[in-house]
């Protein structure tokens, strides 16, 4: 079925305002990440509602709105499906846009296990599946976008087309990052080897995640207002929790498995867009070429690794002109 109307699962959100009995528990006061996610959904033009199903043995948080066809937003580290509400409206007046909390993030359950990404993109196969849909488009930034590739590479029946933003799959080129920071580079990515670090984390961030919010935010963004005070509380409680540290974490940890599952891979076959700011551009040009049979890069201008806050309109036409 490839229907764009509100599939079997988003039928159920609609009948139910957005909040199923189970998860009106978890969403109140924010316990899950801020000011309540249903509140926030409901902030937003388009209709987008929160909702949750259980799908792959793990219970998934998601943001729907719009109509058209399906297209799936991931969030990155270290941010929710909030990440992309200044671009959600625009998206929704063409497409039914769902936004999905990763394995570990924000709403979504945090298991022990389960964070590769292959594994992560089995997570959101179903999920589309539970919501009616056959083939869906997928998007992803950061770590969300390691997921996107992996749903296109592993379930390419079930992809129409992907974009990546500024962030490829993880591959070979991850063991040689460098532990001490180089002369003239333009990012030292420590938290790739803090996030590998088990246990220590949580006892060093928890209920303190403003700290590592803020340096991460003001560290690889171009314009720091970009992300607001308010966006910024929002993340920070999502991460202040031991089991959200933890989780998170995976993401970090399975990189090994990732690297390995991708030397068995073949070609994206689909439709594949990458989108990179000035720093990540000619490394894109580099990589994604090779990972699929056709691919386009662009590069989003006078940004930095939050390309979708610092940029909202050049990644949406960017998206729009690519999707259809």
């Amino acid at each position: 079925m490839n229907a764009p109307s509100l599939g079997a699962g988003a039928a159920v959100l609609a009948a139910t305002s957005g909040v199923t009995p189970a998860a009106a528990a978890d969403d109140r006061g924010g316990a899950r990440g801020g000011p309540a996610n249903a509140h926030l959904a409901r902030s937003l033009p388009g209709g987008f509602r929160s909702g949750f199903a259980t799908v792959n043995g793990i219970r998934l948080h998601y943001v729907a709105g719009g109509q058209g066809e399906p297209l799936i937003l991931l969030p990155g580290w270290p941010e929710t499906w909030w990440e992309y509400h200044t671009i959600m409206p625009t998206l929704a007046a063409r497409y039914r846009v769902i936004v999905v909390e990763l394995r570990g993030m924000g709403g979504s359950d945090k298991p022990q296990s389960g964070f590769d990404k292959k594994t992560m993109a089995s997570d959101i196969h179903e999920l589309a599946r539970t919501l009616g849909y056959d083939t869906v488009n997928i998007s992803g930034h950061d770590i969300g976008s390691m997921v996107a590739f992996s749903f296109a590479v592993n379930h390419p029946e079930a992809t129409r087309k992907v974009a990546l933003l500024d962030v490829t799959h993880p591959d070979q080129s991850y063991n040689q990052l460098r532990l001490l920071p180089q002369p003239g580079a333009p990012i030292y990515p420590w938290w790739f080897a803090f996030n590998q670090v088990r246990g220590l984390p949580e006892q060093l961030v928890s209920g303190r995640s403003r700290f590592l919010i803020d340096a991460i935010f003001d560290d690889l963004l171009v314009n720091k207002a970009a992300v607001s005070d308010g966006d910024r509380a929002i993340y920070a409680k999502a991460y202040s929790h031991p089991d959200a540290i933890r989780a998170s974490n995976g993401w970090f940890q399975a990189f090994g498995q990732d690297i390995a599952d991708l030397a068995s891979y073949g070609k994206v076959t689909v439709p594949m867009l990458g989108l990179a700011d000035p720093t990540f551009f000619p490394f894109f040009q580099q990589i994604l070429p090779a990972e699929g049979t056709d691919v386009s890069v662009a590069e989003v201008a006078n940004s930095g690794h939050f390309v979708v806050e610092e940029q909202p309109q050049a990644v949406t036409q960017a998206l729009t002109e690519f999707f259809g």
